[in-house]
């Protein structure tokens, strides 16, 4: 690779440092960039002024914030396969049913990505918004997606992301989560009790494509005192085992 190239990689990888900071800090000013992102501030706010000339970064005030450019980004790849426009609208029908809060998930560099999102007239709070990502190995949906994966895939994902803890709960040991993987595979439902959040239980089923591809996941996810006993182990899977069903057999037929 020549020195040219190299130089012009770094500034990819410094232009979309810069967005991140953007996004995690809801706006930043130069200095703030700087730092965030280990550079200079004259360097920070030529890729500033940079984005800001494409149409991504809008200044207000100080401070440089994400332009609604990434609307339309985003919405094109919320649409972009068919798995993903299906999904919704059964998505939005599992929070209605359940009164929770429902997810429909992908896999993506190893980790899950929330591709639709519905709350149901009860459903808590959390950070888990469209597009967000988190590890697979302490989220009910990623197990799901996990225990179909070829092991290979599997031990890839742990090597290059950890199995790090996010509460007591959290698997953290490689040989227990691949037990946990083997049950999730016979029974077809996966499980993950406050091992991401204390207080949140969450179910999680695959969604599978006529060629038997992984294509994603629904979750459904609540509060311990609700999510418990036969609503958690019965009522919620086979609400979402039939709902997979349907969403598998429109894939197949459409």
């Amino acid at each position: 690779m020549s020195e040219n190239s190299a130089a012009r990689i770094k500034s990819v990888q410094t232009a979309l440092a810069v967005i991140e900071t953007l996004y995690e800090r809801d706006g930043a000013r130069v200095d703030e960039v700087a730092d965030a992102v280990d550079v200079s501030k004259s360097s920070a706010h030529r890729h500033l002024t940079t984005l800001e000339r494409e149409n991504y970064v809008v200044r207000e005030g100080d401070e440089y914030v994400l332009s609604l450019q990434f609307l339309e980004l985003g919405d094109y790849v919320g649409g972009r396969k068919g798995i993903f426009r299906l999904a919704e609208p059964k998505v939005r029908e599992i929070a209605d049913e359940t009164g929770e809060r429902a997810q429909f998930v992908v896999e993506e560099h190893g980790y899950v990505r929330y591709v639709h999102r519905a709350t149901g007239d009860r459903a808590v709070k959390t950070t888990s918004g469209v597009g967000k990502r988190v590890r697979m190995h302490a989220v009910a949906a990623g197990k799901a997606i996990l225990a179909e994966l070829p092991e290979e895939r599997v031990r890839n994902i742990i090597a290059e992301r950890g199995l790090p803890a996010f509460t007591e709960h959290t698997i953290t040991d490689e040989a227990r989560l691949f037990e946990e993987l083997g049950d999730i595979r016979e029974r077809g439902v996966a499980f993950a009790d406050e091992e991401l959040v204390e207080g949140l239980r969450a179910v999680g089923v695959l969604i599978r494509g006529s060629d038997d591809r992984v294509l994603g996941a629904l979750t459904v996810a609540g509060p311990t005192h609700r999510l418990k006993d036969d609503v958690w182990r019965e009522d919620i899977p086979n609400l979402l085992l039939g709902t997979a069903n349907e969403l598998e057999l429109k894939i197949e037929y459409e």
